[in-house]
């Protein structure tokens, strides 16, 4: 039966079909060939309850948000910022492009508009100080992996959808690991820059750090208003959402006055597509998980792969590596919602912290999507840079290497995932 399943899905694929066709018509075939006495309606329903939940809410509108501010010169601004402290050390505009991704990433959730946003202004800088393209290009795909760590992640929401995981939880958790990412790049940079004696930028004035912080003292309110929102009790992830669309139109509609409103519109179409092919991928998800539970297919996956009482680390590492190995070949939420419901019931069983196991689960959508040979980010880079893929995959592996290296760090040692408790109750 999972033969079927998964050749029907990749005839599909090879045909053509985008992703959601084979998600759906796969387990629906399945369903009429080996269950001719389900009731094709339940099929249906699974369908339509994949979007009703309410947490759903939130990606349209930080989706949203983030193309308001990414239409903007917000990104621009908080490269400015970074900039002007960081970019007369060795390896400093480097250092600021983690930096700047990171900051962008707490605004939009999403490592390909992360790519586009900062990667533009970013590579410029980068080539001016003596970086060459196969340098830039690649520490910007990787480190626009941590859009979808930090929140607000929209990996994160459909975890947390799929499993039942709290999202603002999810989003606390992230911070930790984004920034423990965010530093082992930083060591790197300057450890590269010192070998290679890169270039470095001549130091800013007090006066124009003064000014680059004037200009990006709004933008970096949007992590604020986020985190801290959630954090203090003060509203849900889905309010959260609402809240920063409305910071994102004051923002740059009457305050900076980048945006004009008649094109808040168009923003507004580009964002129902997006936000219409993420749906869709969840609803068909849906029924699939629904469909392999229904066929106990989970039960004898997880017996095969983990045997009858695995440990929490091994629980871990074999998550890692399916993740991994599945968002190298397909988008990573579309492997977040097939791989979930076979995994999260025996890493229940286990006693992992259902939160530790959705950053891992991040982590990994994060490192395959700018791991060759069809991490989605590779192929934004292409479009965006104009640059030939073996170009852009040449100087990815390092951070690979890195990336690879936290999630080791945190599947050996979970408690880091977890640090947050300390502080915060929902």
């Amino acid at each position: 039966m999972l033969w079927l399943l998964l050749g029907i899905m990749f005839l599909f694929l090879f045909l053509g079909y985008p992703m959601m066709v084979p998600l759906f018509l796969g387990p629906l075939i399945v369903g009429l060939v080996f269950f001719p006495e389900l009731d094709l309606m339940v099929m249906i329903q699974q369908f339509t309850l994949g979007i009703k939940t309410f947490v759903l809410l939130a990606v349209p509108m930080f989706i949203y948000a983030a193309d308001i501010m990414a239409s903007g010169r917000t990104s621009r601004r908080l490269l400015d910022f970074v900039g002007s402290f960081l970019g007369h050390l060795r390896g400093g505009y480097a250092i600021t492009t983690a930096a700047a991704c990171t900051l962008f990433g707490s605004i939009s959730g999403s490592t390909q508009a992360t790519v586009v946003a900062v990667g533009k202004p970013m590579r410029e800088r980068l080539l001016e100080v003596g970086y060459k393209d196969k340098q830039a290009i690649p520490l910007i795909i990787n480190a626009s992996d941590l859009a979808l760590i930090v929140p607000p992640s929209i990996a994160m929401i459909v975890y947390g959808v799929v499993s039942g995981t709290s999202v603002g939880e999810m989003f606390i958790a992230g911070v930790i690991p984004g920034l423990i990412i965010f530093f082992m790049f930083a060591i790197y940079s300057y450890t590269l820059a010192r070998v290679q004696k890169l270039g470095i930028q001549q130091k800013a004035t007090w006066k124009e750090r003064v000014t680059a912080t004037k200009n990006a003292l709004l933008p970096l309110g949007f992590p604020v208003l986020i985190i801290g929102g959630i954090y203090a009790g003060v509203f849900s992830p889905t309010e959260a959402a609402a809240v920063s669309v409305l910071y994102a139109i004051v923002l740059e509609v009457f305050i900076y006055k980048d945006v004009k409103i008649k094109q808040l519109f168009q923003i507004a179409e580009s964002t129902a597509i997006v936000t219409a092919a993420v749906f869709i991928l969840v609803a068909s998800g849906t029924a699939l998980s629904w469909m392999l539970a229904y066929a106990k297919l989970p039960q004898e996956i997880t017996q095969a792969v983990l045997g009858s009482d695995p440990s929490q680390t091994y629980v871990l590492f074999i998550v890692a590596v399916f993740f991994f190995l599945g968002c190298m070949f397909v988008d990573p939420l579309v492997v977040i919602i097939i791989l979930t419901p076979i995994f999260y019931p025996v890493a229940m069983n286990a006693g992992i912290d259902p939160v530790a196991l959705g950053v891992i689960i991040t982590l990994q959508a994060a490192i395959g999507s700018a791991t060759p040979p069809f991490g989605v980010d590779i192929f934004t880079a292409i479009a965006v840079f104009q640059r030939p893929y073996k170009e852009i995959i040449k100087g990815i592996w390092p951070y690979m290497i890195l990336l690879l290296l936290a999630s080791a760090l945190f599947i050996l040692f979970p408690e880091i995932l977890t640090s947050y408790q300390i502080f915060y109750t929902e």
